[in-house]
């Protein structure tokens, strides 16, 4: 059987301090995202570490219950929801972390729940993209080349 060293609050909030240059008080029901601004990349790459860290299995994580994405512009989010739109929020705290750590396994349920099998907001994101750059060429196409 694997050993499992004894965990307390202190080594969470220690590990949570030192990926996010935290100062202030944090308490065992702090939300990362919500409380502490830990969003997005930021989120994945501070669980990425702690998985690391203590040992945890993260397969059972859904990204989207937890915090949003970053990025400056979602127009297909205008015509259909991300995957973080379509649930509820469910914050993660240094007491989740600290029972997972305890577990070896990520320990929150999730509600059932159905996502799209494609992410149309993504789709239309790329469409507007390409139409955006297609019309910059064509700018400099006109200005260059065809004057």
């Amino acid at each position: 059987m694997f050993y499992r060293p004894v965990l307390d609050l202190d080594d969470i909030l220690v590990f949570v301090r030192a990926q996010t240059g935290y100062r202030k008080p944090i308490s065992e029901h702090a939300d990362l995202d919500r409380d502490l601004g830990v969003f997005g990349d930021d989120m994945s790459e501070l669980l990425a570490a702690y998985s690391e860290r203590f040992d945890v299995d993260m397969s059972r994580y859904r990204w989207y219950f937890h915090t949003g994405e970053e990025g400056l512009l979602n127009v297909g989010a205008l015509f259909f929801k991300p995957p973080y739109a379509r649930v509820r929020h469910i914050p993660v705290t240094p007491a989740v972390l600290l029972a997972s750590a305890r577990s070896g396994v990520w320990s929150v349920g999730y509600p059932a729940h159905v996502l799209p099998p494609r992410r149309f907001d993504l789709v239309i994101n790329q469409a507007f993209g390409a139409v955006v750059l297609g019309a910059v060429v064509l700018a400099l196409v006109w200005k260059y080349l065809l004057r």
